[in-house]
């Protein structure tokens, strides 16, 4: 059902889950602090190299956006193909937008911000998801969702970035490391590090072990 970019469940279409698929779960909650949208798609049982490649090069486009440095007042729409890149290597490509605003306690999707030929020019303070996908209709679904700050970079004239600030990993049974490049990699340990040390001792102190120990497992460099 995840092969569809936006799927609504309905009596008819529901079936029971396998270890044997991949499985899409586009998650989000409000609080007093923010608004959270968040996707990670993961499999249980061994993917195939299809699944392996299009889940890695979702990955990569998604690092390649989050990454970026880019001069400040921006159009979205300029700086979106990163994001598509490379799955247009190798003729794959998805069918929604890159990105959305996202509010403080308020809109889930929040106009004006976005990857759009009709959003505003991105600027420092802005919160807007990164959320590359891929879909083979009747076999599987890939989107991986991330909420980023648009940030000033740390160069010489004002420029930007992004700060990811969706501390989730990523399933390591569907990245193939061969693909990444070293400034990928070393994104992933550095993204990897940072969620260690902010959920880490959260899940500690509330004595969630089994979910702490998972963590440290899914955060290895």
């Amino acid at each position: 059902n995840a092969a569809l970019a936006h799927y609504s469940p309905s009596n008819g279409s529901s079936r029971t889950l396998s270890a044997g698929e991949m499985y899409l779960f586009d998650t989000g909650g409000q609080y007093l602090d923010g608004t959270t949208d968040i996707t990670r798609t993961v499999h249980w049982g061994d993917p195939t190299p299809l699944q392996k490649e299009a889940y890695t090069r979702v990955l990569m486009g998604s690092i390649d956006l989050a990454r970026l440095v880019f001069p400040s007042n921006t159009a979205g729409r300029t700086v979106e193909s990163f994001a598509r890149r490379a799955l247009w290597e190798v003729g794959l490509n998805y069918g929604h937008g890159t990105g959305h605003g996202i509010g403080n306690f308020l809109s889930v999707h929040e106009w004006p911000v976005g990857f759009q030929s009709n959003n505003v020019p991105l600027s420092a303070g802005m919160f807007t998801s990164i959320e590359p996908g891929y879909y083979r209709d009747g076999e599987f679904g890939i989107r991986i969702e991330d909420v980023a700050l648009v940030v000033e970079a740390q160069t010489k004239e004002p420029f930007l970035t992004f700060e990811v600030v969706s501390l989730v990993p990523y399933d390591r049974r569907l990245i193939d490391l061969s693909l990444l490049s070293l400034e990928q990699i070393q994104y992933l340990n550095s993204y990897y590090k940072r969620i260690r040390e902010r959920v880490g001792p959260e899940l500690w102190r509330q004595q969630l072990v089994e979910a702490y120990e998972w963590l440290q497992q899914s955060t290895e460099p």
